[in-house]
């Protein structure tokens, strides 16, 4: 089921991610991204990209959140907001929907560039033909 949120609560998300988003570490591309995950329990995890010269080994920024929220016990969550340094909206790449989609296929997205405008989404929206467990349910 979908829960929608208060406007004010995706504001101050968007705001925590852009925020975050000056942290990130992105010599390379230059590509700045943050992130603020909202739990079903309250909590805000917050994320920033973390590239490295093995271009195959960074980290987005929506992952480093997920984790550090996984590594504190919390596992379900209701919103994510993600914020670039672009006019244009960051929304999660492929591999950042898949990982949230195990926890939360229900989950909201924001996206939002320097211009501060707010795009909403579900991730279902995102991420239609999604692989989850219930893809495994078929294995013999």
């Amino acid at each position: 089921m979908i829960k929608f949120l208060s406007n004010d609560k995706y504001e101050n998300l968007i705001k925590l991610a852009h925020l975050v988003r000056k942290k990130a570490y992105a010599p390379y591309s230059k590509f700045y991204v943050g992130t603020a995950i909202l739990a079903e329990n309250g909590k805000i995890f917050l994320g920033c990209n973390v590239e490295n010269a093995a271009y195959g080994e960074t980290i987005c920024a929506e992952r480093v959140a997920v984790t550090k929220a996984i590594s504190e016990g919390v596992k379900n969550f209701l919103a994510i907001a993600v914020a670039t340094n672009t006019t244009k909206d960051g929304w999660p790449c492929g591999s950042c929907r898949q990982v949230l989609f195990e926890f939360s296929p229900n989950i909201i997205v924001l996206a939002s560039g320097v211009n501060g405008k707010m795009q909403i989404k579900n991730l279902k929206e995102l991420f239609p033909f999604s692989f989850g467990t219930i893809n495994l349910g078929s294995v013999k």
